[in-house]
């Protein structure tokens, strides 16, 4: 049998889930996560390309590749209701520093699950209902939106308590908007608290939001580029 007609490795399976998931990932996080040279991480992923479950792009010179999942992918994991996720120059940026946080985050907290805004997505719309996401104020008797976090963390024990959304904010919004949305997650019943991980200009912007709907006990801001150190110690 031909490499390329054996059925997928467990391992491979597993890779292609978590890239559904959160939409896109590369090499540097998937060997955070793994704990493996980013070498081992980037011959896994070519690998599972080769197995057409992953497709790769490069948007931007001199930055990882990020690799998505395929249609045939999909199909290998039985994964369903999720889309493939569309990268280029304008979120590629974005697309890794989720993976990454992804990655920090699997370590940091292996009692817990941790799935992407695709997967929730999926998963709120089965349900009917939000799971981690918050809604947003009503405006003219229209129905409140939904702002859903990149990433949650969801506890593995039933008993565990509630979700912990993450949000990777990379860019400052309109000074309306984040109070809008830092005051929709203040008053979010669905999730134990949010981890907004942001560089500094941006870290400036949301603590003002922050400080304007008081919630402090709700929103933990965290430096960008702690998501650059193994094992970084986020919150408590």
């Amino acid at each position: 049998m031909r490499q390329q007609d054996r059925p997928p490795t467990h391992e491979q399976i597993e890779i292609a889930r978590w890239t559904a998931s959160l939409g896109a990932v590369t090499a540097e996080a998937l060997a955070q996560r793994t704990g493996v040279s980013i070498a081992s991480a980037r011959s896994k992923l070519l690998a599972a390309r080769r197995r057409k479950l992953l497709a790769s792009v490069r948007p931007l010179s001199g930055r990882p590749t990020l690799f998505t999942i395929t249609r045939a992918g999909l199909r290998a994991c039985e994964i369903r209701g999720i889309q493939i996720c569309a990268v280029s120059p304008s979120n590629a940026n974005h697309l890794m520093m989720c993976a990454a946080a992804a990655a920090v985050l699997e370590r940091r907290y292996p009692h817990h699950r941790l799935i992407g805004e695709r997967e929730l997505r999926r998963d709120e719309r089965e349900r009917g209902h939000p799971l981690a996401s918050a809604k947003l104020a009503t405006s003219h008797g229209a129905q409140g939106r939904l702002h859903r976090p990149d990433l949650v963390l969801c506890p593995l024990d039933p008993d565990g308590g509630l979700p912990l959304a993450v949000e990777v904010e990379l860019t400052i919004k309109s000074p309306e908007r984040l109070v809008e949305i830092c005051r929709a997650w203040a008053r979010c019943r669905t999730i134990s608290g949010v981890i907004y991980f942001a560089p500094e200009d941006v870290q400036r912007a949301l603590r003002r939001a922050v400080t304007k709907v008081r919630a402090f006990e709700q929103v933990v801001i965290v430096p960008l580029d702690s998501l650059q150190a193994q094992d970084t110690h986020l919150v408590g």
